[in-house]
């Protein structure tokens, strides 16, 4: 099964869990056009250091010194997209990224305060979405997104500290930290296959 077709079925499951008024809304909100500009590759990313969910700090010099990192941003643990994307790269793509001597790092917007995910690979926070921004990547929640948000229960102005998400994106950078793949997903119910990330590591 294909990654896409594993999102789809979250959708499907989404679709039977919510109201359909609820549903509309977050449909509606992940099938508008992005309307940014986003970075692309051949830009250099700025060395940045991000706290870890475990409490570790690192930074993105350190992450790419022995080859590339693969660099997953995602919206926060209570997106089941973003769960199941991880869930997959985990599986999928971690043990052939440390075959090609390349780093799997995930970033989200959430405080390094909350749960660890548990993942074998570093889990960081962007809190303000410093980083996210810089790449294009960040927006503000309009307030009828929100609404739907604080009505089934996530509040991000106390999981962000900020009213603020980003797209979903994959951002291959190289030992340089210059962008060498990044694919970015305006409709959050989609993501980059594992297949297309490998292809783009292999080619460095």
């Amino acid at each position: 099964m294909t990654l896409e077709n594993a999102l789809t079925g979250v959708t499907d499951q989404v679709r039977d869990a919510l109201p359909s008024e609820l549903f509309a809304v977050l449909e509606a909100d992940r099938r508008r056009a992005a309307g940014t500009k986003f970075a692309e590759v051949g830009a250099e990313i700025e060395d940045f250091e991000l706290p870890g969910a475990d409490g570790v700090p690192a930074k993105l010099g350190e992450l790419v010194a022995d080859g590339p990192a693969v660099l997953v941003f995602y919206r926060g643990q209570w997106c089941p997209y973003c769960n199941l994307t991880l869930r997959t790269y985990q599986r999928e793509l971690l043990p052939e990224l440390a075959k090609l001597g390349a780093a799997l790092v995930a970033i989200s917007p959430q405080r390094p305060d909350g749960a660890l995910p548990d993942l074998a690979f570093p889990v960081l926070s962007d809190v303000g979405s410093t980083v996210a921004r810089g790449l294009g990547l960040g927006y503000p929640v309009s307030d009828v997104v929100r609404e739907a948000m604080v009505t089934l229960g996530t509040d991000l102005e106390q999981v962000n500290g900020t009213w603020e998400l980003v797209h979903p994106a994959v951002v291959v950078v190289d030992r340089d930290r210059v962008i060498r793949f990044i694919d970015v997903h305006p409709d959050f119910a989609t993501r980059t296959e594992p297949e297309r990330i490998l292809e783009a590591v292999r080619s460095l």
